[in-house]
């Protein structure tokens, strides 16, 4: 990560997120070091001050390509390569929007030494995933070409860069070969259309109004691509791949002068065709010819999307322009980093406070090396979207006005500290592929990358320069800019226009000074009462996997820790209790989703959200909440520091529930907000009522209506999810570089410490779950999306629980070959689907209710294509074995898969899952290498016959309503 990205990210990890990116604004004013001699720093590094990253080695070749190589042990034996061309679709011409994307595509399809459609096979011969292990990315300044090689051998990664130099300086560019991936990037521009996607069009042509960037997006053009041949293809090709235009990264289980020396082996011959052509310009934000220089109000525009919320975004641009990545620049980026996040702070705790909007938020990015900007997002909570503008407005205004007080500084400051820190404990833990992803950001931005120890030092010694003034003044200069541009989205007309938007931002605002934050008092663990008296252990014990034990107290309440120093730094925490979906009633389907947005918010003991979010300032701590079928979880990441208390925040939920309002009341205007953008398109669709369907139309699933929403109360939600809270057994897992004794009596204090709990209650539905019965005809959903997009799903019931975990783990092999044969036939023979997927679900805490499920998104017109496909598969399946080639191509990725994760301690977090109540799951977790590789095209075929009969399936498409005539309702209850 470059070294301004790290401080970025770091505010965004805190409780107030923030999207935070690097920009040009001037740093603090003070006498700038000189740039230290980089000479033996590489080429990365050219004056730039920042301390290089030593890990790092840098080369040049003759022909001008430059490449960095770093010898990385995670995870064991896999080597990572990123090959970064310095051209995206800003270097296109008009009549080449699109062609960096397709030549993307192009380069998997065929070149010098890989056949036609051979690049995914063979890479999953090598053992890399198609999508996971081997991908690439195109943005508007650069295309990557992604390799995570797993089981790194001499002879895989030679025959590895032999085929990616063929890739990137030989592809087949042919006639036939565009014509065949044409449909594909049509599919994927299809897949990525509706109304989600018009609003980001139309933001982007107007923020970046006159320059190109407003004109360029990736995917290109219906136009240009049908329009592309094989000479104006190969011609950008030529024009931009050219070795000086490239880097090859490499990272991972190898020395970094073997990785030198095979980068020189395969790409020292390589010769650009003629001169080089310059870069485009990408432009300059353009001032308005009228209008207040001191809020220069430019161009505006009004979207009318019936099925999105009201949404106001602006942006105040300014140049973007190259710099010298050093220690002072990095020193003022830390500077605007707090200013933004005293701001949106501020705008968190007016919007707590029963504001007229849900959330709003400030950020500064740069943009494709296009603008440096400043922006604010706004989702008002009705149609008076000029009060809650008004209103944001204010809140930053107050800030432009006064300093903030150093408290709140240091609140901030105290918040990237502990997120600073944490990289440094756990550098030995940084995957070699986020090094290289890292370094390719790095490239991208025009910037450096730095150690964790040199971030963190770094910013230490800068903590003197975060004073009142200097924050005030960074956030005065990210409020200073050529132009100020804005969108307003709306579901319906007549309620604003271009010239009442540019008015509400001209409009003069008096700062509001109410949320500033004057009460920044730290709230200390040792003044929260406790949770009872420490409970006593009455059970404690090896469980013979690994040094894991189980803790059992008198309470009832049971635990699994393992500490290990495998991962420095590093302690997961996960609390499953009570019955999950099993535990609501057919009538609870709106307060289930109010809970997944507001339970944690509504506090516990005297803490309020404002008091949890100070209580753990300064902390790596964490509350996530998820729902699953049979179990509720919370969990953390944290340290051995932070480990007790995080400890006591989790318990201190169930021993002293809070029931505040407002979490509960913002919570049902987020989702009543949310609700009608499921039926923008037919993955939104799918999102609404798949699980729904699949599970027979089972009440809980249900996605509740606004006007659901709307009959819901605070009392009501009490009621319901007090009574999860209080029943059901509880298991806490515990792994990572914690100290044992310490952590046992923290238990003793927190978990040990509670009530005994009370069983299921005896109206708990059963652990079982309904599914539908099969269909000759798919059940048919409609959405108000793009008239060209659709989606089909087939699926056939399988089964669930522990006892059938290895044929579980079978079947995702099965799911698995289904996939590359769906792949095939939709994808590269048909065009039809981007990006076709099978999978299948067996829930361990259910005795039933998993499935085999087949999905993809099309054109309307191959719905009735994909379901013949998808049955003719699965019949061939059934009727004959696979060949050993296409099982080699599935079990090798997926031993690699399980060996790599393995080496994680959440891997076995997530395994053991309930083994507390369910001891197989120790042993079955023995066996799971096993289970995903050792099979036979006989077994397959026999699982096929199982499973995948045709007189089992269950089919739902989902189809604009203009094809069908009817409303776009959701699954009728």
């Amino acid at each position: 990560m470059t070294f301004s990205q790290r401080f970025s990210r770091s505010l965004a990890s805190c409780l107030i997120p923030l999207l935070v990116l690097p920009a040009a604004i001037p740093a603090p004013a003070q006498t700038p070091r000189k740039p230290a001699q980089q000479a033996s720093a590489g080429w990365l590094y050219k004056n730039s001050d920042v301390p290089p990253d030593t890990e790092w080695n840098f080369g040049e070749l003759a022909n001008g390509l430059r490449y960095a190589t770093r010898k990385n042990g995670v995870p064991p034996g896999q080597v990572s390569i990123r090959i970064r061309v310095d051209a995206g679709s800003l270097n296109e011409q008009e009549s080449e929007q699109g062609f960096a994307h397709l030549l993307e595509h192009l380069l998997f399809r065929q070149s010098k030494y890989l056949g036609n459609g051979e690049a995914i096979p063979t890479w999953q011969r090598l053992g890399a995933s198609f999508g996971n292990d081997t991908n690439a990315e195109t943005t508007p300044t650069q295309t990557v070409y992604k390799l995570d090689l797993p089981n790194a051998t001499p002879a895989s990664l030679e025959e590895s860069f032999k085929l990616l130099s063929g890739m990137v300086t030989a592809p087949t560019l042919s006639e036939a070969n565009i014509r065949t991936e044409v449909p594909i990037v049509l599919a994927e521009m299809r897949e990525r259309g509706g109304a989600g996607q018009r609003v980001q069009e139309a933001t982007r042509r107007t923020f970046y109004a006159g320059q190109p960037l407003a004109t360029r997006a990736p995917i290109g053009t219906v136009a240009t691509l049908n329009g592309a041949h094989q000479d104006a293809v190969r011609a950008f090709h030529s024009r931009w791949y050219r070795p000086e235009n490239v880097v090859v990264i490499v990272a991972g289980d190898i020395e970094p002068a073997e990785s030198a020396a095979l980068v020189k082996k395969w790409f020292s011959s390589w010769k650009g065709v003629g001169k080089p052509t310059p870069a485009p310009s990408f432009g300059d934000p353009i001032a308005p010819k009228d209008g207040d220089p001191a809020n220069p109000v430019g161009e505006t525009q009004v979207l009318v999307e019936p099925d999105l919320p009201r949404g106001i975004s602006y942006a105040i641009l300014r140049p973007w322009r190259p710099v010298n990545d050093t220690i002072v620049y990095n020193q003022g980026l830390m500077i605007d980093s707090l200013a933004q996040a005293v701001i949106n702070r501020r705008l968190e705790a007016k919007a707590r406070a029963g504001g007229s909007y849900l959330v709003a938020q400030v950020s500064q990015s740069d943009i494709s090396r296009s603008v440096d900007g400043t922006f604010v997002a706004v989702t008002p909570l009705g149609a008076d979207w000029q009060a809650a503008l008004k209103e944001v407005r204010s809140v930053i205004a107050d800030a432009l006005a006064t300093p903030p007080t150093q408290e709140e500084i240091d609140r901030e400051v105290a918040e990237v500290e502990v997120a600073f820190t944490s990289p440094v404990e756990q550098r030995r833990l940084l995957p070699g592929s986020k090094v290289a992803d890292d370094l390719v950001t790095a490239l991208d931005i025009r910037e450096t990358v730095a150690a964790p120890e040199a971030v963190l030092e770094i910013f230490q010694k800068s903590k003197p320069l975060f004073t009142p003034q200097a924050v005030l003044d960074h956030t005065r200069s990210l409020f200073k800019g050529t132009v100020t541009r804005a969108v307003l989205v709306t579901p319906k007309s007549g309620e604003g226009d271009a010239a009442s938007l540019r008015q509400a931002l001209a409009a003069p605002v008096a700062g509001d000074p109410s949320v500033r934050l004057a009460n920044n008092k730290p709230i200390k663990f040792d003044e929260m009462p406790a949770i009872g008296e420490p409970g006593r252990i009455t059970a404690l014990a090896p469980t013979g996997l690994l040094n894991i034990e189980q803790v059992e107290f008198a309470n009832g309440i049971k635990a699994m820790i393992w500490p290990t120093q495998d991962e420095p730094g590093r302690v997961a925490v996960k609390v499953r209790f009570g019955g999950g979906y099993r535990a609501f009633g057919a009538n609870d389907a709106p307060y289930v989703t109010l809970g997944q947005m507001a339970l944690v918010g509504s506090g516990e003991g005297t803490l309020g959200q404002e008091e949890l979010d100070r209580i753990s300032t300064g902390r790596k701590m964490g509350f996530d909440f998820n729902i699953e079928d049979a179990v509720f979880e919370f969990s953390a990441d944290t340290r051995q520091q932070d480990l007790a208390d995080q400890l006591y925040l989790f318990a201190a939920k169930f021993a002293m529930p809070r029931w505040d309002v407002n979490p509960v009341r913002r919570a049902k205007a987020a989702a009543q907000l949310q609700y009608e953008t499921y039926a923008t398109s037919p993955q939104g669709v799918l999102e609404r009522d798949l699980k729904y369907l699949q599970r027979d139309r089972d009440p809980r699933f249900h996605t509740p209506s606004p006007a659901e929403i709307e009959k819901t109360t605070p009392e009501g939600f009490k009621d319901v999810w007090s009574r999860v809270l209080a029943n059901g057994p509880i298991e806490v897992q515990i792994y990572g570089d914690f100290d044992r004794v310490a952590t046992l009596a923290a238990l003793q204090r927190t978990f040990g410490a509670l009530k005994t709990r009370p069983p299921l209650p005896k109206d708990t539905a059963p652990a079982s779950a309904r599914q539908p019965a099969p269909t000759a005809q798919p059940v048919v959903l409609t959405h108000r999306g793009d008239d060209n997009q659709a989606a089909a799903v087939i699926s056939w019931p399988t089964g669930g629980g522990s006892m059938g975990i290895t044929e579980s783990r079978q079947i995702e092999v099965l799911t698995q070959l289904f996939t590359i044969r769906l792949l095939d036939a939709m994808r590269e023979k048909l065009g039809a689907s981007y990006a076709p997927q099978v999978y299948s679900s067996w829930p361990l805490d259910l005795d039933s209710g998993g499935t085999i499920t087949a999905l993809a998104q099309l054109q309307p017109k191959d719905v009735p294509a994909f379901f013949t496909t998808a049955q003719e598969i699965a019949a061939d399946l059934i009727a004959r074995p696979v060949t050993a080639d296409e099982l080699g191509r599935v079990i090798e990725p997926m031993r690699q898969r399980v060996t790599r994760a393995s080496t994680s301690a959440a891997f076995f977090m997530y395994q053991l899952e309930g083994a507390t109540a369910d001891p197989s799951r120790i042993g079955a977790i023995r066996t799971i290498l096993r289970d995903y590789t050792v099979t036979t095209p006989e077994a397959m075929q026999a699982l096929a016959a199982k499973y995948l009969h045709p007189d089992k399936s269950w089919k739902l498409s989902v189809l604009p309503q203009e094809a069908t005539g009817q409303a776009p309702t959701p699954a009728a209850r």
